[in-house]
């Protein structure tokens, strides 16, 4: 099983959905997490667009992802879901663990009617499917590198 932890700016938003699809959509060769480099407060807009494909992550919890490095969590993978400036601040997590950068507009900066917001964050929401979705496709490529990764460890 592959350890997966996405990260953005408050938790509220992006890396919440990517984690819900990742445990959709992963067949449970994955195990998600998600965390904010600060603890947020869930997106309404964000719960609302979520439950229009089925998943209903009212009930999640918002966290930080230095609490998650100061417990010792290890992952295979830690992918940041926000803008650069913003994915630099992400605590390098202990052991061999591959960065990944996704980039996406920010939820909490929409603006417009309440329609208008949910139709933004709706894009959002389908482009992390998309990319959640080709992730999983290339998880080969990640258990390769995670082997690769091993094999240099031990001759080091």
């Amino acid at each position: 099983m592959y350890h997966i932890l996405f990260v953005c700016i408050h938790n509220s938003a992006r890396s919440q959905m990517a984690e819900a699809f990742l445990k959709q959509l992963g067949n449970g060769k994955f195990e998600a997490e998600s965390a904010g480099i600060e603890k947020g407060k869930l997106n309404q807009f964000v719960v609302r667009a979520m439950l229009e494909v089925g998943i209903d992550i009212s009930k999640n919890d918002t966290q930080e992802v230095f609490d998650l490095f100061r417990q010792g969590k290890s992952y295979q993978a830690v992918i940041t879901v926000c803008e650069k400036e913003a994915a630099e601040r992400c605590p390098i997590f202990p052991g061999r663990v591959k960065r990944i950068a996704w980039s996406f507009p920010d939820p909490s900066k929409f603006t417009g009617t309440d329609e208008e917001i949910l139709a933004k964050v709706r894009s959002v929401r389908d482009e992390i499917k998309e990319k959640v979705t080709e992730f999983i496709a290339e998880a080969k490529e990640l258990n390769y590198w995670i082997q690769e990764s091993a094999y240099e460890a031990s001759k080091g």
